[in-house]
């Protein structure tokens, strides 16, 4: 039996129950919400006060629903995103709506940042803003229209566009007169420059080393960096030797800022490539020009990568 509308919880409440739900955390859903964390735990308390019953059930560092408050989460975030698309709809009628593009850090320095001006010139009346995160978001409930995600593609969603692969090849500046890492000897007078991410080891030194028979060898030293543009920006610093994701750093390879280490046909490509995913299925205007900007430079770059 449906309750008289007089009685029914107020947007406040259900707003911030849907918000903790959505994060199963009340620290991140009052960092969304723009409040502090008692004011949401109020907020909770409240409407499991006016409902009579326990909604969650609060670990020492976790939460869970109840049955109850797992039923009540599934019918409110639904009601709640559908508020969320006809508000954003309306408010944003007649006016410039901004496209919001998700991306890596590394990618969106070493890849997006210098390619901006470009889409500025030909698209100067879109608003486009660029997250870069290398979180894992949730495009519809983020706010975020386009993502360049780094994946394989059993995992890529069937709609995503596949941008471009990737391969990998040492390279450095040429300050340091290197013209090759032709043996494992070389690799005692520099030192090698890491990207420390357990989650890709493929893009260590310690796969690469291994791949050609070097595991044994000791570099001069080692750098490591948690961001790979960092990596990149130490390789421009001649600082050492950076494992280049050609598809990331082409640019500077023609600009001779770094020079490659191996011969090019000699590379082979990753399991991994990078897709363009859209939030929606039909995108609206200013979407879809970006995404075919995206695309556009894509396919150029693969025609440099592989020339």
């Amino acid at each position: 039996m449906s309750l008289p509308l007089v009685r029914l919880s107020s947007l406040d409440l259900i707003r911030g129950y849907v918000a903790v739900g959505r994060r199963m955390s009340i620290t991140l859903a009052a960092q969304d919400l723009c409040l502090t964390q008692s004011a949401v735990s109020r907020q909770i308390h409240a409407l499991e006060s006016q409902l009579g019953i326990k909604l969650l059930v609060r670990g020492h560092r976790s939460i869970a629903f109840t049955a109850e408050g797992e039923r009540l989460f599934r019918s409110a975030d639904g009601a709640v995103q559908q508020l969320q698309d006809v508000l954003g709809d309306i408010r944003t009628k007649g006016a410039a709506r901004p496209v919001m593009l998700s991306a890596s850090i590394g990618v969106t320095g070493l890849w997006l940042l210098p390619r901006l001006s470009r889409f500025q010139a030909l698209h100067p009346g879109v608003d486009l803003r660029v997250s870069a995160n290398n979180q894992v978001a949730d495009l519809r409930h983020d706010g975020i229209d386009l993502a360049i995600r780094y994946t394989t593609p059993a995992s890529a969603p069937e709609s995503a566009t596949l941008l471009f692969g990737e391969s990998l090849m040492p390279v450095a500046h040429p300050g340091l007169g290197l013209k090759s890492l032709s043996s494992a000897k070389v690799l005692s007078k520099v030192s090698l420059l890491e990207f420390d991410d357990p989650r890709h080891p493929w893009l260590q030194w310690g796969d690469w080393l291994a791949a050609k028979g070097w595991a044994d060898a000791r570099p001069r030293g080692v750098l490591h960096f948690n961001q790979y543009d960092q990596v990149i920006q130490a390789a421009l610093a001649g600082q050492g030797v950076a494992l280049g994701r050609l598809s990331l750093i082409q640019p500077l390879l023609d600009e001779h800022r770094l020079v490659p280490l191996a011969p090019r046909e000699k590379q082979p490509e990753t399991t991994h490539a990078y897709w363009l995913i859209r939030a929606e299925q039909e995108p609206r205007a200013a979407v879809r020009q970006v995404a075919a900007w995206i695309e556009a430079e894509a396919a150029s770059s693969r025609a440099v990568t592989s020339a």
